[in-house]
């Protein structure tokens, strides 16, 4: 095995090709984005050995070159679009091409030194697109549901009916097919046990969260709040104290955790008290995207309880 070197290589990947800027070189190399183009990257990266590879999260696009880097067991970083693009403006680099997006996404990880992103299971991997779709087929059933009430036609309104129906039984197969998959796996099924010890946590949000938050159990909560983009961001300057706010991070898990935390607010203690001593004025009371931050610090408390025999931390 070779020794990783210091230097980080830098990807701009879109549908049907990836730039890629090396160290060594000015220029970017370009790669088509099939099973061949990536066994040649792949082939050039076990000679380099570099000491990450650094590419933006580009809507599911990166998924598969992700899961191949690490099946060779090379070191990689997933980062938020808005820090590179904010690293380009910080450097004056206003210009936008493939090949600058590239070098940028380099430079950004040899400055910034992002944390790696653990590589997922065969069954996270399924999870993650069940829950995906599950998404997808609750946001068709909504417009399906909008749609019913401006149709006057009663063959329309049985049609759209219709449709309704299918995708809430799809719905009911998916939710199954998650569960299955849970149980299916002796990991899995560990982790959706110990989510599921927090009070307003069920099997479908225990899903996302091993899927989609595979930090979870290696992170404090802290760092999984900010991970997740529900700390709260001061805004303060001199005398003047700014409202707090969130934003960012994975927005996937924070939409996922709001229902469940509006159940924890009556059925977990801690929650609940803690939402009522941050909102004891009605100034001060949350909007409707704070919920979650509580959840956040609560998931991970039984995390650590468990995995540290016990103790408090």
């Amino acid at each position: 095995m070779h020794q990783h070197n210091t230097e980080d290589v830098g990807i701009d990947i879109s549908k049907s090709k990836f730039d890629v800027s090396f160290p060594d070189r000015s220029k970017s190399v370009v790669y088509h984005y099939t099973p061949a183009g990536m066994k040649k990257f792949i082939a050039t990266l076990m000679k380099l050995q570099p000491k990450r590879v650094c590419l933006e999260a580009t809507g599911n696009w990166e998924n598969r070159l992700v899961a191949c880097l690490h099946k060779h067991q090379i070191p990689v970083s997933v980062v938020n679009p808005r820090l590179i693009r904010d690293f380009a403006r910080a450097k004056n680099q206003l210009a936008k091409t493939d090949e600058i997006d590239a070098r940028i996404i380099r430079e950004y990880a040899q400055v910034m030194d992002p944390r790696l992103t653990p590589p997922l299971t065969d069954a996270q991997r399924k999870m993650r697109e069940f829950t995906s779709r599950r998404e997808q087929t609750s946001k068709i059933i909504i417009q399906e549901k909008n749609r019913l009430e401006t149709i006057m036609d009663q063959d329309v309104i049985e049609l759209i009916q219709q449709s309704i129906d299918f995708h809430k039984e799809q719905l009911r197969q998916i939710e199954k097919e998650l569960k299955a998959l849970i149980n299916a796996d002796e990991e899995s099924r560990k982790r959706s046990k110990i989510l599921q010890s927090v009070p307003g946590i069920a099997s479908i949000t225990a899903a996302l969260l091993i899927s989609d938050l595979p930090e979870l159990g290696t992170l404090n909560r802290k760092q999984i709040s900010r991970l997740v983009g529900v700390a709260p961001t001061n805004r303060d300057s001199g005398t003047m104290r700014g409202r707090r706010t969130i934003g960012g991070g994975r927005v996937r898990i924070r939409n996922g955790l709001y229902m469940p935390t509006v159940t924890a607010l009556r059925h977990n203690p801690i929650i609940s008290a803690f939402y009522k001593r941050s909102s004891k004025t009605e100034s001060q009371k949350w909007s409707h995207s704070w919920p979650p931050c509580t959840n956040c610090s609560s998931f991970s408390t039984p995390w650590s309880k468990k995995e540290n025999n016990g103790r408090q931390t």
